[in-house]
């Protein structure tokens, strides 16, 4: 199942730097770790986090499609769809099949079709339109909700924090 992986995950990254997306960019953390990759997603234009650098590590499982990777926002991010320590929570990163709380259905959930650019595409689509039903940082989700000139103070922040970075 890993040369598996491997062959998909070297697919997947020659076809991004053949093909680049807008939006984001990918590439591995360690040559000698396909498993490990470092993004970067560029805050979506018309959005509280237009012109910010947002990176991120997206650690893929040894079973990989057909588990899914989980992406960790290395960078300061206020966000209710990410929780405190920086993991992306959204539906397609959850295991496969029926979700245990009853929230999602199943074909919101992962599935082995997802790519690395599918992935990156809905976390962008994430930031464009947080969901506050379910959230991840329940601090945030109820700032969008019922303070949202502090929520955009501190996505400001962030995102003024982030190009300092560069």
């Amino acid at each position: 199942m890993t040369s598996q992986a491997c062959l998909l995950l070297q697919k997947q990254l020659k076809d991004l730097c053949k093909h680049p997306v807008d939006g984001f960019s990918a590439g591995l953390v360690d040559e000698k770790n396909i498993f490990e990759w470092s993004v970067t997603i560029i805050g979506p234009p018309d959005t509280l986090y237009e012109g910010g650098f947002f990176n991120a590590i997206m650690s893929f499982p040894q079973n990989y499609p057909n588990s899914p990777p989980t992406v960790r926002f290395t960078s300061d991010i206020w966000h209710p769809n990410v929780y405190p320590d920086g993991r992306v929570c959204i539906s397609i990163l959850h295991p496969p099949g029926d979700d245990p709380s009853g929230y999602e259905l199943a074909s919101e959930r992962w599935t082995p079709v997802h790519t690395v650019e599918s992935i990156m595409l809905s976390i962008i689509s994430m930031l464009s339109g947080p969901n506050d039903e379910s959230p991840a940082n329940v601090e945030a989700a109820k700032e969008w909700r019922e303070k949202r000139d502090e929520f955009k103070k501190k996505v400001s922040r962030c995102v003024r924090k982030s190009q300092e970075m560069l």
